[in-house]
């Protein structure tokens, strides 16, 4: 009774248009109530859930990322790619592509990384041939790199998710997940993810001619010199270098990865304020109230999602679900399909983070059993996450991307199949190649990571 008291509820409350984490949050309530269970258990777990140390690092990234999106950091990122790769066919596409990876390792944020990148090129992809729905899915899919950068808040959040995490995989205990090992290991299949983008890009702008005059011609930009790429690249530098300043710090255990965030901000702040001189008053309060309510939003979800993990484990919904698929099939491999499978789904109608913190306890144990480790697993949610942040109906970064654009979301989804497949490729190159996610990390730390 009460497990179909909180299922219904919870699916009533989301197609209500009811927000997820108030969603989840009444569920639990309603559960609670059905339970006989004390409401004060119910507090107590959401309180529990946000009251984490380590969380003090996503308010951190946010705000970073928003002092680089809000500081003219985009338009930099934006001229070098432009320099390096603006004079191939398609070339602002394949620019598009550099610039928004870069700037996603800066802002750590797919949402933002679209709304810098996609306010500084899509208006220029179209003023200058290309077409509206492919400027948008450039932007928008290439973009999801950066939820797998170093300066990602969704890998703390998991992180958060996977601390309950145990047991051996060929001999190695397993406890938990460390951040520093998260933050490599999402640094080649970013590469990899790239690299797909980059050829769609250019397999669509030959296919269409892009960029394209109004009369059918086509115009490609002239390379503007090496000497002009060089001072491009130097001018970007400093804003790239925060990614640079978080890795080492918490790869050679300078600070911890609260601490590392922390002084991603300090030099966001030096960068825009003193060295580029781009941030004013109006600016910064605009990146505080921003980053203030994205953090607001996500606390919540942590702690509600808390209470959802409490009522789980209280109806043993984990073991369920893992009676459930054992009971279709003990092959590895097919049982990771099957888990990807369920995770594309759920990330079609869950916002990212929640995402993270609903189905981390339901697969993690499953995955670890299959002989995936917590860091890979990371990796392969991240991944299905993201896919859904430019699915629709819920799609978040593809709607930004298409209100910038001024088109339908069925428009740009038409097209959109050769960056879905780079992410499918993705997707199962980090769920049965394990060294695909694994080998930096455990190159860098000089221990097997798994």
């Amino acid at each position: 009774m009460a497990l179909t008291v909180l299922c219904l509820s919870f699916v009533l409350f989301l197609v209500l248009g009811v927000p997820v984490a108030f969603a989840i949050g009444l569920s639990c309530l309603a559960t609670f109530a059905v339970e006989g269970l004390p409401f004060e258990t119910a507090i107590q777990m959401m309180v529990s859930g946000m009251n984490v140390f380590s969380f003090l690092a996503i308010p951190f990234f946010i705000f970073s990322g928003e002092l680089m999106l809000h500081g003219g950091i985009a338009d930099k990122i934006v001229n070098f790619a432009r320099s390096l790769v603006g004079h191939w066919k398609g070339g602002l596409g394949l620019a598009n592509v550099v610039a928004s990876t870069l700037f996603g390792g800066v802002s750590g944020s797919p949402v933002a990384d679209t709304s810098a990148m996609g306010g500084v090129m899509i208006p220029i992809m179209k003023r200058e041939g290309y077409s509206a729905a492919y400027a948008v899915n450039v932007t928008t899919h290439a973009s999801l790199t950066g939820a797998l950068m170093p300066t990602s808040h969704n890998m703390i959040i998991y992180a958060f998710a996977a601390q309950a995490a145990t047991g051996m995989i060929g001999g190695q205990a397993i406890k938990g997940v460390s951040i520093g090992d998260l933050m490599f290991a999402g640094l080649i299949p970013v590469f990899w993810i790239m690299v797909c983008m980059l050829a769609a890009a250019y397999w669509q702008a030959v296919k269409f001619g892009y960029p394209k005059t109004a009369a059918g011609t086509s115009m490609v930009e002239k390379f503007p010199g090496w000497n002009a790429v060089l001072r491009a690249f130097v001018a970007s530098v400093p804003g790239l270098l925060v990614v640079v300043i978080i890795l080492v710090c918490v790869m050679e255990g300078i600070t911890t990865a609260t601490e590392a965030a922390a002084i991603a901000v300090t030099y966001s702040l030096i960068l825009t304020i003193v060295i580029y001189r781009t941030m004013n008053k109006e600016k910064l309060l605009k990146s505080l109230a921003k980053a203030s309510k994205t953090t607001g939003v996500i606390l919540l979800l942590i702690g509600v999602s808390n209470m959802l993990r409490y009522q789980m484990a209280y109806l043993e919904i984990p073991e369920t679900i893992e009676a459930v698929l054992l009971a279709a099939t003990t092959t590895a491999w097919l049982m990771l399909l099957y888990i990807n499978i369920i995770q594309i789904i759920l990330g079609i109608f869950l916002d990212m983070a929640a995402h993270i913190l609903i189905t981390t306890p339901l697969f993690l144990p499953l995955a670890i059993q299959m002989g995936v480790g917590p860091v890979q697993f990371g990796m392969m949610l991240l991944l299905n996450c993201a896919l859904g942040l430019v699915h629709p109906p819920v799609g978040t970064v593809q709607f930004v991307g298409c209100a910038i654009a001024n088109i339908s979301i069925g428009e740009a989804t038409k097209t959109a199949w050769p960056y879905y497949l780079a992410i499918f490729i993705a997707i199962t190159l980090v769920t049965y190649v394990p060294a695909f996610s694994t080998w930096l990390p455990s190159l860098i730390t000089g221990h097997p990571v798994l």
